[in-house]
């Protein structure tokens, strides 16, 4: 019996595994919203970005793709899945004060922090927070929706 379980009980933890990560595949990807940059596209993961409370999207981008320094009213949390991103807390982008995420990494822009993103090469990033998720962007002249 003790073998049993010894041999079962790993079985199951990598059946848990692959379901956790055959769960994106079945996400519905479309355009991200207007607020960003075109050329990427988005999925909610949980939640509702656009209401009240937690939620998570992955974001899908294009080689060569960023989002211009902007700002949010609540924290935002990333994790690099796939692909490699520059990021900083700068007014303008700069890559030599760039930081880059590695796959599995992730990093939290805090409230009102002035900060921008850029994916040199394909890239999916996890974003977390609370809703409901708003941009603003450091020059309004980078904003999309205008």
């Amino acid at each position: 019996m003790k073998n049993l379980i010894f041999v079962a009980l790993p079985l199951l933890v990598a059946g848990s595994a692959a379901q956790a990560k055959a769960a994106p595949a079945s996400l519905k990807w479309g355009a991200a919203p207007p607020s960003l940059p075109s050329g990427a596209q988005m999925a909610v993961v949980s939640g509702d970005p656009t209401k009240k409370g937690k939620f998570v999207v992955e974001l899908k981008m294009p080689a060569d793709y960023a989002v211009p320094p902007h700002w949010h009213p609540t924290n935002e949390t990333l994790k690099l899945l796939s692909g490699k991103l520059h990021y900083a807390m700068t007014d303008k982008i700069d890559m030599a004060k760039a930081k880059t995420l590695t796959p599995g990494h992730g990093v939290t822009m805090k409230a009102k922090m002035h900060h921008w993103v850029h994916a040199p090469a394909p890239a999916t990033v996890q974003i977390s927070g609370m809703g409901p998720f708003a941009i603003t962007y450091v020059n309004p002249k980078d904003d999309p929706r205008h």
